[in-house]
């Protein structure tokens, strides 16, 4: 390891990113996982830049798809996070493991978050082991205001399903 990349990933490793769970559905297939690579891209439009890891199931499901959701994260979601960010969509179906319900597309939209926007992708570019899907807000529920993320730090601990 070059000492280049050993900085990078010692900088990178103390940031304390919030969390997030993405959800999508392609026919009759439905996926999710944990994100830590999500920010706003808009104000005006609304839009959101969503990272998928390349070994994720998640991803496979993405790429058959134009609307993903974007779930925002409290702290008391941990069994979430370790459910979406600990298992494979390969071989673990999340969703009989959780409450949710379709939205329109057929979306997973969990329940018992702090919110969760649904968009259409606009863009996908490629940006190395992950994609950025850029997506535009089609539509979004905040369902509990005022509580704080679940943040990285608070999920270092889980063994992702798939080799990072």
């Amino acid at each position: 390891m070059s000492d280049s990349t050993a900085a990078f990933d010692e900088l990178v490793s103390s940031v304390d990113y919030p969390m997030f769970i993405v959800t999508a559905a392609a026919g009759d297939e439905r996926s999710g996982c944990l994100v830590g690579f999500v920010t706003q891209a808009s104000i005006n439009p609304g839009r959101l830049l969503v990272m998928l890891s390349k070994r994720n199931h998640t991803y496979d499901v993405a790429q058959h798809t134009e609307t993903l959701a974007v779930h925002f994260l409290h702290r008391d979601n941990h069994d979430l996070a370790e459910l979406f960010g600990e298992a494979t969509g390969d071989e673990v179906d999340k969703f009989s493991a959780c409450k949710w319900h379709a939205g329109p597309d057929g979306v997973p939209v969990l329940e018992g978050v702090r919110g969760w926007v649904r968009g259409r992708v606009i863009a996908r570019l490629d940006g190395g082991d992950h994609v950025a899907h850029l997506l535009e807000t089609v539509d979004a529920a905040a369902t509990s205001s005022g509580r704080p993320s679940l943040t990285f730090q608070m999920v270092r601990d889980l063994d992702p399903g798939h080799d990072p």
